[in-house]
This record gives structure tokens, C-alpha cells and sequence, in this order.
């Protein structure tokens, strides 16, 4: 399986533990059953690795983040840069050439996209499975994962789903609702 993680955004969120120079992925606030502390990088590749040893990873991401990734996880990663931020789709794009045109892989073989920093269990990677076989079918060019929404939020994109099934088609996408609307897409079931 290949997995690309999205690592290009500032990481700000958790200021003034992470700020422009030092990103929320890579701080080192997980707690391990051997006492010793992962960041949310570390934790979801080693996440990934329990589950799927033979797993190829690549972090998009951009310059400045590189020494931290190689620091934190050495060589155990690829990682494709960008040479500038331009948001999600295009890190997308440039992650799946560089699987591609530098890792060799084959342009039918199915990538799974994640964030780099959720705070996930084991089942989540148990969805990824589901996803990597939904994709393998060939009946979509994307297939996605979403989660039921506790509050609507301005901050989400919104999933909503043609049926209530575990796996169903998309009816329509909408990135970053007002709050208004997002109540309405969340009352008639979207993720």
C-alpha cells in the first residue's frame, strides 16, 4: 500500500507550543507504553508500520519541514517537497508524481492521501483497508473516508453521502460551509 501524508500546512494550531518555526506534527506530546514521548508524525507512521509493515510512505511536504521529518524519523519515509505552499490538491498532484516518476510505482496502483497529524486508533487504519480495496474496484477515481461531525464547523469540508451504508456513493462535497449550512448538511447525515 502507499501512503501519502499531508504535512505542508504551518501547524500553528497548538501556539505557543508550535509557531512558524516549530510545527504542532513534530512536537513530542504522545506518551508510548515505554514512557518515552512520539510526536504526531512519529506516532502515525509507526501506527502505519504496526499495521502494515510492507507500507510505502510519503510525507508532502514543504523545505522547511524536511530536517524535522528526517530528524524525528530518519529514513524510514520518502518524503516529496513542494516548492512552494499551494494548499491540498496540488500536494496531492505532486506526491502521486513523485510516486511515480522518482519511486517508480505504477500509475494504476492505488495511493491513499491522510493528514499527518490525527489522532487516530487502530481502527482508523482499519477504514484505510476498506478504502484501499474500494479503490482497487476501479469504480471511482476517489474514494473517501469521512467521520460523523460533533458541531458543525466553518473549518470542514462536508461529505454528503447518496445512502446511510458504510460505503456509498457521493452525492455532493462542500469545503468550508458557512455554520449555517453546515447544521443543515449535518442534520440530513453528512460526514
Amino acid at each position: 500500500m502507499n501512503i501519502i501524508l499531508l504535512s505542508g500546512g504551518s501547524g500553528r494550531r497548538l501556539w505557543p507550543l508550535s509557531n512558524e518555526v516549530r510545527s504542532k506534527q513534530f512536537l513530542k506530546i504522545f506518551k508510548k507504553d515505554d514512557g518515552c514521548y512520539e510526536s504526531m508524525v512519529q506516532r502515525m507512521c509507526r501506527m502505519i508500520s504496526d499495521v502494515e509493515q510492507q507500507t510505502k510512505i510519503v510525507i508532502a511536504t514543504s523545505e522547511n519541514q524536511v530536517s524535522s521529518i528526517r530528524t524525528q524519523l530518519e529514513d524510514l519515509v520518502d518524503v516529496s517537497i513542494e516548492p512552494c505552499r499551494r494548499n491540498t490538491f496540488p500536494a496531492i498532484v505532486l506526491a502521486t508524481a513523485y510516486l511515480h516518476d522518482v519511486k517508480g510505482i505504477d500509475a494504476e496502483e492505488v495511493a491513499i492521501v491522510c493528514p499527518v497529524d490525527p489522532y487516530v486508533d487502530y481502527e482508523y487504519f482499519d477504514m484505510l483497508e476498506i478504502i484501499y480495496c474500494q479503490a482497487e474496484k476501479g469504480e471511482a477515481n476517489v474514494v473517501l473516508m469521512g467521520v460523523e461531525p460533533t458541531c458543525p464547523s466553518e473549518k470542514y469540508g462536508y461529505i454528503i453521502p447518496e445512502s446511510k451504508q458504510e460505503v456509498s456513493t457521493v452525492d455532493s462535497f462542500r469545503e468550508k460551509p458557512e455554520k449555517i449550512m453546515a447544521e443543515e448538511f449535518i442534520a440530513h447525515g453528512a460526514l
